[in-house]
Protein backbone atom coordinates (compact mmCIF):
# COMPACT_ATOMS: atom_id res chain seq x y z
CA UNK A 1 0.00 0.00 0.00
CA UNK A 2 1.41 3.62 -1.19
CA UNK A 3 1.21 6.58 1.05
CA UNK A 4 -1.52 8.29 -1.64
CA UNK A 5 -4.20 5.39 -1.51
CA UNK A 6 -5.98 6.41 1.34
CA UNK A 7 -6.13 9.95 -0.20
CA UNK A 8 -7.50 8.19 -3.34
CA UNK A 9 -9.72 5.85 -1.51
CA UNK A 10 -11.81 9.14 0.06
CA UNK A 11 -12.00 11.15 -3.04
CA UNK A 12 -14.99 8.88 -4.14
CA UNK A 13 -16.11 8.91 -0.46
CA UNK A 14 -15.92 12.63 -0.26
CA UNK A 15 -17.77 12.86 -4.34
CA UNK A 16 -20.58 10.72 -2.91
CA UNK A 17 -21.18 13.22 -0.10
CA UNK A 18 -21.45 16.08 -2.60
CA UNK A 19 -23.36 14.39 -4.83
CA UNK A 20 -25.92 13.02 -1.76
CA UNK A 21 -26.03 17.04 -0.87
CA UNK A 22 -26.69 18.47 -4.60
CA UNK A 23 -29.42 15.60 -4.94
CA UNK A 24 -31.20 17.18 -1.88
CA UNK A 25 -30.40 21.13 -1.84
CA UNK A 26 -33.66 21.79 -4.04
CA UNK A 27 -36.02 19.64 -2.58
CA UNK A 28 -34.85 21.33 0.78
CA UNK A 29 -35.08 24.47 -0.63
CA UNK A 30 -38.35 23.88 -1.72
CA UNK A 31 -39.33 23.10 1.82
CA UNK A 32 -37.37 26.50 3.45
CA UNK A 33 -40.05 28.39 1.08
CA UNK A 34 -43.14 26.48 2.49
CA UNK A 35 -41.69 26.59 6.34
CA UNK A 36 -41.46 30.73 5.52
CA UNK A 37 -44.73 30.41 4.39
CA UNK A 38 -46.48 28.58 7.17
CA UNK A 39 -44.35 30.29 10.20
CA UNK A 40 -45.66 33.67 8.26
CA UNK A 41 -49.71 32.49 8.32
CA UNK A 42 -49.02 31.25 11.91
CA UNK A 43 -47.79 34.65 13.06
CA UNK A 44 -51.20 36.33 11.58
CA UNK A 45 -53.42 33.07 12.69
CA UNK A 46 -51.74 31.76 15.95
CA UNK A 47 -54.60 29.15 16.35
CA UNK A 48 -53.54 27.83 13.26
CA UNK A 49 -50.47 25.08 13.36
CA UNK A 50 -47.97 26.02 11.33
CA UNK A 51 -47.45 22.03 10.86
CA UNK A 52 -50.64 22.05 9.45
CA UNK A 53 -50.62 24.89 6.92
CA UNK A 54 -46.97 23.16 5.92
CA UNK A 55 -48.78 20.26 5.23
CA UNK A 56 -51.90 21.12 3.77
CA UNK A 57 -49.21 23.55 1.25
CA UNK A 58 -48.21 19.74 0.57
CA UNK A 59 -50.89 18.48 -0.67
CA UNK A 60 -52.17 21.13 -2.54
CA UNK A 61 -48.62 21.48 -4.10
CA UNK A 62 -48.75 17.72 -5.34
CA UNK A 63 -52.32 17.87 -6.53
CA UNK A 64 -52.20 21.01 -8.11
CA UNK A 65 -49.05 21.03 -10.03
CA UNK A 66 -46.30 18.20 -10.92
CA UNK A 67 -43.36 18.49 -8.90
CA UNK A 68 -40.08 17.58 -10.68
CA UNK A 69 -38.28 15.08 -10.04
CA UNK A 70 -35.38 17.23 -9.13
CA UNK A 71 -37.25 18.13 -5.81
CA UNK A 72 -37.72 14.27 -4.63
CA UNK A 73 -35.01 13.53 -3.08
CA UNK A 74 -34.88 16.69 -1.04
CA UNK A 75 -38.55 16.15 0.06
CA UNK A 76 -37.39 12.64 1.28
CA UNK A 77 -34.81 13.41 3.32
CA UNK A 78 -36.98 16.19 5.36
CA UNK A 79 -39.62 13.28 5.69
CA UNK A 80 -37.29 11.13 7.23
CA UNK A 81 -34.18 13.42 8.99
CA UNK A 82 -35.22 17.04 9.42
CA UNK A 83 -38.70 15.18 11.83
CA UNK A 84 -36.37 13.32 13.89
CA UNK A 85 -34.39 16.24 14.47
CA UNK A 86 -37.51 18.20 15.37
CA UNK A 87 -38.74 15.60 17.66
CA UNK A 88 -35.01 15.87 19.69
CA UNK A 89 -35.52 19.74 19.95
CA UNK A 90 -39.26 19.22 21.04
CA UNK A 91 -37.61 17.81 24.64
CA UNK A 92 -36.44 21.56 25.23
CA UNK A 93 -40.00 22.44 25.88
CA UNK A 94 -39.96 20.45 28.84
CA UNK A 95 -38.65 20.81 32.34
CA UNK A 96 -39.35 17.78 34.51
CA UNK A 97 -39.67 20.38 37.45
CA UNK A 98 -43.22 21.54 36.32
CA UNK A 99 -44.33 18.17 35.51
CA UNK A 100 -43.93 16.93 38.82
CA UNK A 101 -45.78 20.28 40.46
CA UNK A 102 -48.99 18.68 39.23
CA UNK A 103 -48.61 15.86 41.55
CA UNK A 104 -48.54 12.15 41.75
CA UNK A 105 -52.15 11.72 41.59
CA UNK A 106 -52.05 13.79 38.23
CA UNK A 107 -49.02 12.36 36.88
CA UNK A 108 -51.04 8.84 37.55
CA UNK A 109 -53.92 10.53 35.44
CA UNK A 110 -51.66 11.58 32.99
CA UNK A 111 -50.44 7.84 32.38
CA UNK A 112 -54.14 6.52 32.23
CA UNK A 113 -54.86 8.91 29.79
CA UNK A 114 -51.96 8.11 27.12
CA UNK A 115 -51.99 4.50 28.14
CA UNK A 116 -55.89 4.07 27.81
CA UNK A 117 -55.98 5.82 25.13
CA UNK A 118 -53.56 4.00 22.95
CA UNK A 119 -54.89 0.95 24.29
CA UNK A 120 -58.80 1.54 23.47
CA UNK A 121 -57.94 3.11 19.90
CA UNK A 122 -55.96 -0.10 18.91
CA UNK A 123 -58.34 -2.40 19.77
CA UNK A 124 -61.27 -0.22 18.33
CA UNK A 125 -59.00 -0.11 15.08
CA UNK A 126 -58.91 -3.61 14.89
CA UNK A 127 -62.24 -4.28 15.22
CA UNK A 128 -63.15 -1.47 12.44
CA UNK A 129 -60.43 -3.42 10.35
CA UNK A 130 -58.00 -0.68 9.97
CA UNK A 131 -54.34 -1.61 9.40
CA UNK A 132 -52.18 -2.07 12.60
CA UNK A 133 -49.36 0.88 11.56
CA UNK A 134 -52.79 3.48 10.82
CA UNK A 135 -54.55 2.16 14.27
CA UNK A 136 -50.75 3.00 15.54
CA UNK A 137 -50.68 6.14 14.05
CA UNK A 138 -53.85 7.72 15.33
CA UNK A 139 -53.59 5.98 18.65
CA UNK A 140 -50.19 7.78 19.60
CA UNK A 141 -51.28 11.17 17.94
CA UNK A 142 -54.51 11.64 19.93
CA UNK A 143 -53.05 9.84 23.20
CA UNK A 144 -49.51 11.88 23.61
CA UNK A 145 -49.04 14.89 21.06
CA UNK A 146 -51.13 15.14 18.04
CA UNK A 147 -48.48 15.90 14.68
CA UNK A 148 -44.80 15.39 16.57
CA UNK A 149 -46.52 11.51 18.00
CA UNK A 150 -47.49 10.95 14.70
CA UNK A 151 -44.03 11.94 13.39
CA UNK A 152 -42.32 9.87 16.17
CA UNK A 153 -44.11 6.71 15.34
CA UNK A 154 -43.10 6.98 11.67
CA UNK A 155 -39.61 7.70 12.68
CA UNK A 156 -39.70 4.16 14.80
CA UNK A 157 -41.61 2.30 12.37
CA UNK A 158 -40.84 3.72 9.26
CA UNK A 159 -44.46 3.60 8.00
CA UNK A 160 -44.37 2.66 3.74
CA UNK A 161 -47.74 4.60 2.64
CA UNK A 162 -47.02 8.44 3.52
CA UNK A 163 -51.08 8.72 2.96
CA UNK A 164 -51.22 6.73 6.09
CA UNK A 165 -49.23 9.14 8.10
CA UNK A 166 -51.01 12.00 6.61
CA UNK A 167 -54.35 10.76 7.42
CA UNK A 168 -53.48 10.41 11.16
CA UNK A 169 -52.28 14.28 11.03
CA UNK A 170 -55.03 15.91 9.31
CA UNK A 171 -57.45 13.78 11.86
CA UNK A 172 -55.56 14.90 14.68
CA UNK A 173 -56.24 18.70 13.36
CA UNK A 174 -59.80 18.49 12.69
CA UNK A 175 -60.58 16.42 16.25
CA UNK A 176 -58.21 18.25 18.11
CA UNK A 177 -59.59 21.31 16.31
CA UNK A 178 -63.32 20.86 17.35
CA UNK A 179 -62.42 20.16 20.52
CA UNK A 180 -61.04 23.73 20.98
CA UNK A 181 -64.47 25.23 21.23
CA UNK A 182 -66.23 21.56 22.97
CA UNK A 183 -64.26 21.38 25.92
CA UNK A 184 -64.83 24.97 27.56
CA UNK A 185 -68.01 24.61 26.81
CA UNK A 186 -69.22 21.44 28.53
CA UNK A 187 -66.92 22.31 31.33
CA UNK A 188 -68.51 25.25 32.03
CA UNK A 189 -71.81 23.21 31.63
CA UNK A 190 -71.23 20.65 34.19
CA UNK A 191 -69.10 23.61 36.53
CA UNK A 192 -65.89 22.87 36.15
CA UNK A 193 -63.57 25.33 38.27
CA UNK A 194 -61.16 27.20 35.46
CA UNK A 195 -58.02 25.01 37.44
CA UNK A 196 -59.86 21.87 36.83
CA UNK A 197 -60.96 22.99 33.25
CA UNK A 198 -57.33 23.37 32.53
CA UNK A 199 -56.15 20.50 33.68
CA UNK A 200 -59.33 18.43 31.19
CA UNK A 201 -58.12 20.61 28.43
CA UNK A 202 -54.28 19.78 28.98
CA UNK A 203 -55.66 15.92 29.43
CA UNK A 204 -57.87 15.60 26.53
CA UNK A 205 -56.61 17.94 23.54
CA UNK A 206 -54.37 16.87 21.02
CA UNK A 207 -51.75 19.54 20.35
CA UNK A 208 -50.11 21.96 22.44
CA UNK A 209 -51.17 24.77 20.03
CA UNK A 210 -54.71 23.66 20.85
CA UNK A 211 -54.68 23.83 24.04
CA UNK A 212 -53.59 26.92 24.35
CA UNK A 213 -56.40 28.04 22.16
CA UNK A 214 -58.76 25.90 24.39
CA UNK A 215 -56.75 27.60 27.96
CA UNK A 216 -57.10 31.07 26.42
CA UNK A 217 -60.56 30.47 26.20
CA UNK A 218 -61.45 29.35 29.54
CA UNK A 219 -59.43 31.99 31.25
CA UNK A 220 -56.43 32.56 32.60
CA UNK A 221 -56.59 30.36 35.70
CA UNK A 222 -56.45 27.41 32.93
CA UNK A 223 -54.00 28.40 30.19
CA UNK A 224 -50.90 27.35 32.82
CA UNK A 225 -52.03 24.38 34.06
CA UNK A 226 -53.14 23.23 30.73
CA UNK A 227 -49.91 23.57 28.88
CA UNK A 228 -48.03 21.73 31.89
CA UNK A 229 -50.47 18.65 31.67
CA UNK A 230 -50.02 18.47 27.78
CA UNK A 231 -46.52 18.37 28.27
CA UNK A 232 -46.67 15.67 30.97
CA UNK A 233 -48.44 14.07 27.60
CA UNK A 234 -45.77 15.23 25.65
CA UNK A 235 -42.62 13.52 28.07
CA UNK A 236 -44.63 10.70 27.32
CA UNK A 237 -43.59 10.06 24.21
CA UNK A 238 -39.77 8.66 24.88
CA UNK A 239 -41.15 5.83 26.63
CA UNK A 240 -44.13 5.06 24.20
CA UNK A 241 -41.28 4.97 21.29
CA UNK A 242 -38.94 2.64 23.13
CA UNK A 243 -41.70 0.34 23.88
CA UNK A 244 -42.92 0.28 20.16
CA UNK A 245 -39.30 0.18 19.44
CA UNK A 246 -38.69 -2.66 21.24
CA UNK A 247 -41.76 -4.95 20.28
CA UNK A 248 -40.25 -3.96 16.80
CA UNK A 249 -37.02 -5.23 17.57
CA UNK A 250 -38.50 -8.45 19.11
CA UNK A 251 -40.89 -9.24 15.97
CA UNK A 252 -37.69 -8.84 13.35
CA UNK A 253 -35.44 -10.77 16.03
CA UNK A 254 -36.03 -13.88 13.63
CA UNK A 255 -35.34 -11.95 10.01
CA UNK A 256 -31.73 -11.84 8.37
CA UNK A 257 -31.85 -7.67 8.42
CA UNK A 258 -29.97 -5.22 10.93
CA UNK A 259 -32.49 -5.26 14.02
CA UNK A 260 -33.47 -1.82 14.97
CA UNK A 261 -32.32 -0.47 17.70
CA UNK A 262 -33.51 -1.05 21.62
CA UNK A 263 -34.06 3.36 21.76
CA UNK A 264 -34.14 5.00 18.46
CA UNK A 265 -31.42 7.89 18.60
CA UNK A 266 -33.57 10.27 17.95
CA UNK A 267 -35.86 9.11 21.17
CA UNK A 268 -32.22 9.37 23.44
CA UNK A 269 -31.98 12.84 21.83
CA UNK A 270 -35.51 13.83 23.01
CA UNK A 271 -34.95 12.44 26.66
CA UNK A 272 -31.27 14.46 26.55
CA UNK A 273 -32.79 17.95 25.64
CA UNK A 274 -35.40 17.49 28.29
CA UNK A 275 -32.55 16.72 30.78
CA UNK A 276 -30.63 19.93 29.74
CA UNK A 277 -33.79 22.00 29.64
CA UNK A 278 -34.72 20.76 33.18
CA UNK A 279 -31.18 21.51 34.40
CA UNK A 280 -31.79 25.63 34.05
CA UNK A 281 -28.76 26.38 32.55
CA UNK A 282 -30.03 26.97 28.79
CA UNK A 283 -30.47 30.76 28.07
CA UNK A 284 -33.81 31.73 27.69
CA UNK A 285 -32.64 33.48 23.87
CA UNK A 286 -31.40 29.65 23.29
CA UNK A 287 -35.03 28.50 24.10
CA UNK A 288 -36.53 30.56 22.25
CA UNK A 289 -34.13 30.44 19.21
CA UNK A 290 -34.93 26.06 19.77
CA UNK A 291 -38.21 26.22 19.59
CA UNK A 292 -38.56 28.15 16.08
CA UNK A 293 -35.92 25.90 14.69
CA UNK A 294 -38.20 23.21 16.31
CA UNK A 295 -41.01 24.56 14.81
CA UNK A 296 -39.67 24.67 11.23
CA UNK A 297 -37.87 21.09 10.78
CA UNK A 298 -41.37 19.61 11.72
CA UNK A 299 -42.59 21.99 9.93
CA UNK A 300 -40.51 21.24 6.87
CA UNK A 301 -41.04 17.09 7.43
CA UNK A 302 -44.71 17.90 7.30
CA UNK A 303 -44.84 19.54 3.81
CA UNK A 304 -43.02 16.81 2.78
CA UNK A 305 -44.79 14.30 3.92
CA UNK A 306 -48.20 16.29 2.46
CA UNK A 307 -46.06 16.48 -0.59
CA UNK A 308 -46.36 12.90 -0.56
CA UNK A 309 -50.11 12.32 -0.69
CA UNK A 310 -52.56 12.43 -3.89
CA UNK A 311 -55.66 13.38 -2.78
CA UNK A 312 -57.90 10.34 -4.32
CA UNK A 313 -55.52 8.18 -2.51
CA UNK A 314 -56.42 10.18 0.66
CA UNK A 315 -60.25 10.12 -0.13
CA UNK A 316 -60.37 6.02 -0.83
CA UNK A 317 -59.76 5.47 3.22
CA UNK A 318 -63.34 5.86 3.85
CA UNK A 319 -64.98 6.60 6.74
CA UNK A 320 -63.22 4.00 8.67
CA UNK A 321 -60.21 6.36 9.88
CA UNK A 322 -62.83 9.36 10.94
CA UNK A 323 -64.83 6.74 13.42
CA UNK A 324 -61.65 5.15 14.97
CA UNK A 325 -60.82 9.18 15.50
CA UNK A 326 -63.95 10.30 16.93
CA UNK A 327 -63.79 6.96 19.50
CA UNK A 328 -60.31 8.24 20.53
CA UNK A 329 -61.27 11.66 21.39
CA UNK A 330 -63.99 10.55 23.36
CA UNK A 331 -61.90 7.45 25.45
CA UNK A 332 -58.67 10.13 25.87
CA UNK A 333 -61.42 12.89 26.68
CA UNK A 334 -63.13 10.89 29.27
CA UNK A 335 -60.31 9.20 31.12
CA UNK A 336 -58.57 12.67 31.67
CA UNK A 337 -62.29 13.98 32.60
CA UNK A 338 -62.63 11.11 34.67
CA UNK A 339 -59.01 11.43 36.41
CA UNK A 340 -59.97 15.00 37.06
CA UNK A 341 -63.52 14.51 38.37
CA UNK A 342 -61.60 12.07 41.44
CA UNK A 343 -58.87 14.24 42.14
CA UNK A 344 -61.03 17.34 42.81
Amino acid sequence: MTVDEPLTRSRPRTGALLASARAVLPGLGLCALAVAASLMINRFLPTVSALLVAIVLGVLLRNLAPIPGVFEAGLAYAAKKLLRLGVVLLGLQLVLGDILGLGVGMIIVVILIVAGGITATMLIGKWLGISATQRLLIACGFSICGAAAVAAVDGVIETDDDEEVVTAIALVVLFGTLMIPAVPLVAGAMGLAAHDAGLWAGGSIHEVAQVVAAGGIIGSGALGVAVIVKLARVLMLAPVMAVISGIRRRQSAASVGKRPPIIPLFVAGFIAMVLVRSTGIVPAGVLGAASVVQTALLSAAMFALGAGVRIRSLIRVGPKPFLLALCSTIVVAAIALSGVLLLG
